[in-house]
């Protein structure tokens, strides 16, 4: 019986990989620097040869290993065919044959924020449950949604991209992506900021967010103590990730909502500005969702890749 999984997590700086066995227990992690120049070109063929030289290392032969998974940051569809990763210089191709045909082991690759959702519904803050959505807030909003324990890809990969739900109509800053309102806008760890400095434009009242520097950390700092400008801010927030999370629960119905990510750091204080404004705006059968904490971090997406392979 084959004995390990391999999971990668490809990052804009560095790749990250595990080495899994059959219950989901990661033996070894390590990472490797992600190498773009070349439109990115050799990033596949190092991750090869360092899952090569790590299973040598460890005595372990490639017929032992089911498989690898492999997480990658841009669209992926369902057969592994990545629709351009610009951080990386890809553009259209299919990672898990490329990949395969470099290491001769079955392949899976997806988005790396649906790996990740899939990683916390498989081991971390979604454990025990087949229908999650995971919502990573960050310097954007990412997303990944578990439907029936199956990745939902969508029909080129995009499915899942939470932060760029349309949220409000009168938002005169343009999004990363291009668009106007987007949710990431106001929930991500720069739309925090974002949300703070036009509430200490619009007076002079008391609050510590004068003083400082602004940070997602300041503010959620600044809500825990009681601060009722920032209170405020931390209601806009929950108003619009809620109102996010509420048209997300309308199709996806998920069972909970895993929240990770840097501004998730704050703790479960996050959920008592979410939770009303969701409960406010869901559908009534959706309103029975779960908030929780992610648990695996930075590991998350290795973890959910292996997990690919390991859950077939």
């Amino acid at each position: 019986m084959k004995k390990y999984a391999v999971g990668v997590d490809i990052g804009g700086t560095t790749v990250k990989l595990g080495l899994f066995d059959r219950e989901g227990a990661v033996l070894d992690k390590w990472e490797i620097p992600t190498v773009k120049r070349e439109q990115g070109r050799h990033i596949l063929p190092d991750i090869a040869a360092s899952i090569r030289d790590k299973t040598v290392s460890a005595g372990i032969d490639s017929s032992d290993i089911l498989g690898v998974g492999v997480g990658a940051p841009g669209p992926v569809d369902s057969e592994g065919t990545v629709y351009r990763a610009v951080n990386l210089g890809w553009d259209v191709f299919n990672i898990s044959q490329t990949l395969g045909s470099c290491l001769d082991l079955p392949v899976k690759a997806a988005n790396d924020a649906n790996v990740a959702a899939f990683g916390e519904m498989w081991q971390g803050g979604g454990k025990g449950h087949d229908n999650i959505v995971a919502v990573t807030l960050g310097t954007g909003v990412g997303g990944g949604i578990i439907v029936n324990g199956s990745i939902l890809t969508g029909a080129t990969g995009a499915g899942g991209e939470i932060g760029h739900i349309h949220i409000a109509d009168d938002e005169p800053e343009a999004c990363g992506c291009g668009n106007h309102g987007c949710l990431e806008q106001y929930a991500s760890a720069t739309g925090v900021v974002r949300l703070a400095r036009r509430r200490l434009a619009q007076d002079q009242e008391t609050s510590v967010l004068r003083s400082g520097e602004l940070s997602a950390k300041v503010v959620w700092d600044a809500v825990k103590a009681g601060d009722e400008v920032a209170i405020q801010i931390a209601e806009r927030f929950g108003d619009y990730l809620g109102k996010g999370l509420a048209a997300v629960a309308a199709v996806a119905n998920p069972e909970v909502f895993v929240i990770g990510g840097g501004v998730s750091k704050a703790g479960t204080v996050l959920f008592d500005y979410i939770r009303p404004a969701f409960e406010k705006y869901a559908f009534h059968g959706c309103r029975g969702a779960e908030f929780a904490l992610a648990t695996l971090g930075n590991d998350a997406g290795i973890y959910g890749a292996a997990g690919l392979i390991l859950n077939e």
